[in-house]
């Protein structure tokens, strides 16, 4: 399957897997790439030595294209930009923070640049800014998320009308299906990524996995707007959180309550009870844990399915 999205990056399949905190180390992000789609390494959840390890290992286990999703409201920002550059990664993937600040940085250094957003008007800019493509993240989409709750099916034909350069949707895409209606709304491909954190080779803990796959219709919510709006599984944490709404908690109470670490604790440490459980609305829709390889290719069977089933049209 070749378009705009497959020539851009030099892979098999439109499929490229989200660069998620304490979920996209090397193992997932290689083997992803592997199977045809584009793996990412996630480094918001990495020191700057952590991703240059990460990025040498994805090296060694894989020939092809591989990015690094890197988001821009981090400390040791331009550490992590030397790294990367440094190593050689020809994908970089900018989110949280304006476009302008990396894109004609890394452009210089060859590297392909896509910018991940969640409304019309940031795609606008990043148009403006001069990213290679942008993810346009719809409110169903897992951990920090937009303000303006547009969802897939809205955001993807409003940013399709008014931009050129290739678009990525994201946000409730876990199956063929809705990867087909998607690309039918004017879609080049799709950013994938609850899906893949229950997989083999997320580096997330089984415990946090397995609430994925147990996760039912209306188990998340988006909560924390005033500090970054994140979707979260709700546990007891989240119901501190909705108690300390109801108390008339202030934006410093709610900074408080959150503390530092608190990803890092309920996706990687796998305590269910006080860490913040990240992942998106389509967790209903995941009922297994499997290798990233079969999750690829599961994706582009029921795509072909899915096309197939709609013929008559």
């Amino acid at each position: 399957m070749q378009n705009r999205i497959t020539e851009l990056f030099g892979i098999k399949y439109p499929i490229v897997q989200a660069g998620m905190i304490w979920t996209s180390g090397w193992r997932l992000a290689s083997a992803v790439s592997n199977a045809g789609g584009l793996g990412l390494i996630g480094a918001g959840s990495m020191y700057p030595e952590v991703l240059r390890d990460h990025i040498e290992k994805c090296q060694k286990a894989s020939d092809k294209p591989f990015g690094v999703n890197v988001p821009m409201l981090y400390p040791d920002l331009g550490r992590l930009m030397d790294i990367i550059v440094e190593l050689g990664v020809k994908i970089v993937f900018t989110s949280a923070g304006n476009p302008k600040t990396w894109t004609s940085y890394l452009k210089e250094k060859g590297i392909t640049v896509v910018h991940v957003v969640s409304s019309l008007k940031f795609a606008l800019k990043a148009q403006e800014a001069g990213v290679d493509a942008i993810v346009a993240e719809g409110f169903e989409a897992g951990g920090h998320n937009g303000r303006d709750e547009t969802t897939t099916l809205t955001l993807i034909p409003a940013v399709k009308e008014k931009i050129d350069i290739p678009i990525i949707a994201a946000g409730g895409i876990a199956t063929g299906a809705a990867m087909l209606a998607t690309m039918v709304l004017g879609a080049d491909g799709v950013q994938v990524g609850s899906r893949f954190v229950a997989s083999d080779e997320a580096s997330s803990h089984l415990l946090f996995k397995q609430k994925v796959v147990e996760a039912g219709e209306g188990d998340t919510q988006l909560t924390l707007k005033e500090l970054a709006p994140v979707r979260l599984i709700k546990n007891k944490f989240y119901k501190d959180v909705e108690q300390a709404y109801a108390n008339g908690a202030t934006k410093e109470d709610l900074r408080e309550l959150l503390g530092r670490a608190r990803a890092k604790r309920g996706i990687f440490e796998g305590d269910l009870e006080e860490g913040e459980l990240e992942i998106g609305q389509v967790a209903s829709l995941i009922h297994d844990i499997k290798p990233a390889a079969r999750i690829v290719s599961d994706l582009m069977s029921e795509f072909e399915k899915a096309k197939q089933g709609v013929s008559f049209l």
